[in-house]
């Protein structure tokens, strides 16, 4: 008798629907082990980035996707996609508020986007990013060792959990009334720098973590070559000697996480400065050797304006919030379920609500926060009505990656990515106990 075919649907449904940590960890670790037994790997893009750094290819940019529900099927439309465009060079990532609001923790999140590549034959890298690991401005004037300590933390359990790209976003504390760029940027680069230490500290041996930087904050003022330099500067200095540092730096440039949302809730236009993308993306290579600059905030833009970014030699661009929207505002999303979510915000985003909004507005701006609560039930419905919200999706990716030019990169990326199989052994340790494709 041969062995039972696995089933890698039930194992990540089991995952997912699993309230008992331990047990997530364990079935967790089967679809990893099943994984790197294909020859998929969760990997660092860092070593793709300083190549870009150095000159050796442009002409795309990478898109990062924050999958907020449905992560499962939408991964799998992803990798689909990457396959017919034989496309490398994409990440999933996933946000530390996202990580809260959507029930969705380090772990569970890895292994899930794990099982879509098993389902769909995927083999070789796959990245997997912690976006916006962001230092809280208010905590951290209050004690700045306890937020530092509570972004370790979660920097172990993501490390531990197979996100080897990690978006430091300290740029919340800047400091706009100092009238020096250099000590503006003091409170970002400290701690962007102990971070980085930290992660290079507790990161697998063998695996270098894409580590990005952050030097303008997502909805305020568009950043200047003198913000970037002051912060690498001074980033420069605060790391130990000897040590890596970042591999690309998120900037300003007129977008704002979900966009903003007008009383009659749909979003408003917004005006991106593709010369401050081009030019601050061109000093972080040149005299950095970074990637290059990182645009967030961008899947609520209008279609026309996705094609600019790889023409502006942008390195990296975040998009969430659309395809949030995408499975609320799908025909196939059942209406009684969305009533459900709907009537869930009222009682408990009450406190969100502000004077004079409208409420489609209330919704539009809550809703994100009823996915964890419902995720279940989200994952529940049928597999037909699943597939064909995932399909809708899966178009807006296969545009996406086209308007990007994210086609045809996947030898460049097996030439620069070392694939490492880890073994998580503590809480704070791992081990890498070979490398190589197909390894198991």
């Amino acid at each position: 008798m041969g062995r039972r075919p696995i089933d890698i649907d039930k194992l990540v449904m089991d995952l997912i629907n699993s309230d008992d940590s331990g047990a997530k960890k364990e079935i967790a670790k089967k679809i990893q082990d099943i994984a790197y037994k294909k020859g998929i790997y969760p990997s660092s893009i860092h070593e793709l980035y300083i190549a870009r750094g150095r000159g050796e290819f442009s002409g795309f940019t990478v898109p990062a996707f924050n999958l907020r529900s449905m992560t499962y099927d939408l991964a799998r439309g992803m990798f689909r996609v990457a396959k017919r465009n034989n496309s490398g060079a994409f990440i999933f990532e996933i946000a530390k508020s996202e990580m809260g609001y959507t029930a969705q923790p380090p772990v569970e999140y890895t292994s899930v986007i794990l099982g879509a590549a098993i389902k769909e034959g995927w083999t070789g890298p796959v990245f997997i990013q912690g976006d916006h690991f962001q230092a809280n401005a208010k905590k951290f004037q209050e004690d700045p060792e306890k937020e530092l300590k509570v972004l370790q933390d979660l920097i172990v359990d993501a490390v531990g959990g197979g996100f080897y790209n990690i978006d430091i976003d300290s740029s919340t504390l800047v400091d706009l009334s100092k009238k020096d760029i250099k000590k503006q940027q003091k409170h970002n680069y400290e701690v962007c720098a102990k971070l980085a230490q930290f992660i290079r500290r507790i990161e697998p041996k063998g695996i270098t973590v894409s580590v990005g930087g952050e030097i303008g904050e997502v909805g305020h003022q568009n950043s200047t070559p003198e913000d970037l330099r002051a912060f690498m500067e001074g980033f420069k200095e605060r790391l130990r000697k000897g040590l890596t540092g970042i591999s690309k730096i998120s900037i300003q440039t007129g977008t704002s996480h979900g966009g903003i949302v007008l009383p009659d809730g749909t979003i408003a236009q917004v005006k991106l400065d593709f010369d401050t993308l081009r030019n601050l993306s061109e000093i972080a290579k040149k005299e950095f050797g970074l990637g290059g600059a990182v645009q967030h905030g961008a899947s609520t833009l209008p279609s026309e304006a996705f094609h600019k970014f790889p023409e502006n030699d942008c390195c990296e661009v975040h998009l969430a919030t659309e395809f949030q929207n995408m499975i609320y505002d799908s025909k196939h999303f059942p209406m009684d379920l969305k009533k459900k979510m709907y009537d869930w915000l009222k009682v408990n985003a009450a406190n969100e609500a502000k004077a004079g909004e409208t409420e489609e507005q209330f919704f539009y701006k809550t809703r994100k926060k009823a996915l964890g609560q419902f995720k279940k039930d989200i994952m529940g419905l049928p597999q037909a009505t699943r597939d064909a919200i995932a399909a809708e999706i899966e178009a807006r990716f296969e545009f996406l990656f086209k308007q990007l030019n994210a086609l045809n990169n996947k030898q460049l990326v097996d030439k620069y990515v070392i694939l490492k199989r880890v073994i998580i052994r503590k809480r704070t340790e791992t081990n890498v106990v070979h490398d190589g494709e197909g390894a198991d």
